[in-house]
């Protein structure tokens, strides 16, 4: 009987290279999925064991008048019909025992043939029974072969092997494939996963040589650090920033004075700034959505951008609110509009966002003010995306409150995110000390900072924000 297994992908393939190498006649003895390759116990791929049987021919020395061999079993056959097909080889091994002496040496070579069969069907049986209808199959050679699977090769198993012997050696075997899967894989996956896994060991060493206290900072140095994380900024752009510094003044001969490491944090501030800072509403700009979750002041700062853009840009703007779910946000930015003289649309739905901006075209900008929404909430914030005319000119812009925990401004950005944000305008500055938030979400997401506000007054306290100002503002040296 020879005997093989297949690693494959899928059962197909499986199936293809049985028929292919053991013929039609070949019966699947067992399958279960295994996981093999990966590098370090990470990455392994899932994969599929698959063992199949055939009968060898008959041997063209043998009596004609020999027992008959048992019938080839179908490769669609369950593990059972072994047992049956042992069962009627007895009769005939039995009948052989009365044959003349001259054809006692063929039906020996045939009985052993039985025997073994009538083994493989026993194993089966056993392990079908005791690990839920899982074959084992007795311990066999393989070798790795260039077609993508494994074989094994072909030997007759031993009569007298016992079960636990079997599974020893199916246990050894089973440790020697994945060894050399191991091997296969950890050359394919060195190009991708080991250069990320290099990349990252640098740059962790790097920072944690400044943050872990392997290296001794200087006192000035160590008290900016400490007035960053008071701020509540992030330890990985603390860390990268007082790096930064660290390296300059250690190549510069570590003879800096005081204001030397104010001076060169600021100018560290400042340029991670640039790029991230917009100059308020693009001239060229038609319509300015407003979007944000409840209570960070959407509707008052769009007072104060349109006081801003009709005083300060001599612009005509109209205004839009959709936010109908609270009656005082339309009555507050109707009283607005008739002290700014502006007109003001209603809308409820994108068939109302067409009218209301067919009787605004004459107006220069027009700002909308959209409904306050659940950020938890995705349905609510998935009705914003269909009030947004993509095919006008326009920006939106996310309103955050600089009273609002850290993690909870990066939850709102990523879940407004998906709708294309442009800008962001941070409010109430004036209720908090801590400004390390409006820097960690200007790290995280690519957002350009266009306004800050700073009070209730319109349009007084809407203020653009520059780079030395918000530098001193986290390092505690100046301010709006």
């Amino acid at each position: 009987m020879r005997v093989k297994r297949y690693v494959v992908d899928t059962m197909p393939d499986a199936m293809h290279s049985i028929r292919s190498e053991l013929g039609s006649d070949a019966v699947i003895l067992s399958t279960k999925e295994v996981r093999v390759g990966g590098f370090m116990g990470m990455f392994k791929k899932k994969k599929i064991e698959v063992v199949a049987a055939v009968e060898d021919a008959q041997k063209p020395g043998a009596s004609a008048k020999s027992p008959a061999a048992p019938q080839n079993i179908p490769r669609s056959a369950v593990p059972q019909a072994y047992q049956k097909a042992a069962a009627a080889s007895s009769a005939p091994a039995a009948a052989g025992a009365n044959e003349p002496a001259a054809r006692t040496a063929s039906s020996g070579s045939e009985a052993a043939a039985k025997q073994t069969f009538a083994e493989i069907a026993a194993a089966l049986s056993d392990t079908l029974e005791n690990k839920g209808n899982v074959a084992v199959l007795p311990a066999v050679q393989e070798e790795e072969e260039e077609t993508g699977y494994l074989e094994a090769e072909e030997a007759p198993i031993p009569h007298s092997a016992a079960p636990a012997a079997k599974l020893a050696g199916m246990a050894a075997i089973d440790e020697a494939r994945n060894k050399k899967l191991n091997a296969a894989s950890t050359s394919e996956l060195e190009s991708d996963v080991l250069r990320e896994i290099r990349d990252m060991k640098q740059w962790m060493e790097r920072i944690a040589r400044y943050s872990s206290g392997a290296v001794e900072l200087p006192e000035q140095l160590e008290q900016i650090r400490d007035r960053l994380m008071e701020q509540e900024t992030d330890a990985v752009l603390v860390d990268e920033w007082i790096s930064n510094i660290f390296d300059q003044w250690h190549e510069e001969g570590r003879i800096w004075t005081p204001e030397e490491f104010n001076v060169r944090m600021a100018a560290q501030v400042e340029d991670f700034l640039s790029g991230r800072i917009a100059n308020g509403i693009a001239p060229d700009t038609r319509i300015v959505y407003i979007a944000g979750p409840t209570g960070v002041g959407k509707t008052t700062t769009i007072a104060k951008l349109a006081a801003e853009q009709l005083f300060r840009q001599g612009r005509k703007v109209g205004l839009i609110t959709s936010d109908t779910y609270r009656i005082s946000a339309v009555e507050q930015l109707r009283t607005y509009a008739a002290i700014l003289n502006m007109p003001l649309e209603v809308v409820q739905s994108p068939g109302d966002l067409q009218r209301a901006l067919f009787r605004l075209e004459s107006c220069d900008l027009v700002l909308m003010d959209t409904a306050g929404r659940n950020y938890r909430n995705e349905m609510l914030v998935a009705e914003l995306q269909s009030l947004l005319a993509k095919e006008l000119k326009s920006e939106t812009f996310l309103v955050l409150s600089l009273t609002s925990k850290s993690r909870d401004m990066k939850k709102i950005a990523e879940h407004f995110g998906r709708y294309q944000l442009d800008k962001v305008i941070f409010t109430k500055l004036d209720e908090t000390g801590s400004y390390g938030p409006l820097f960690n979400v200007l790290n995280d997401f690519p957002l350009k900072l266009s306004y800050i506000t700073n009070g209730q007054n319109v349009p007084d306290d809407l203020l653009a924000a520059t780079k030395d100002q918000l530098s001193g503002m986290i390092l505690g040296t100046g301010g709006m």
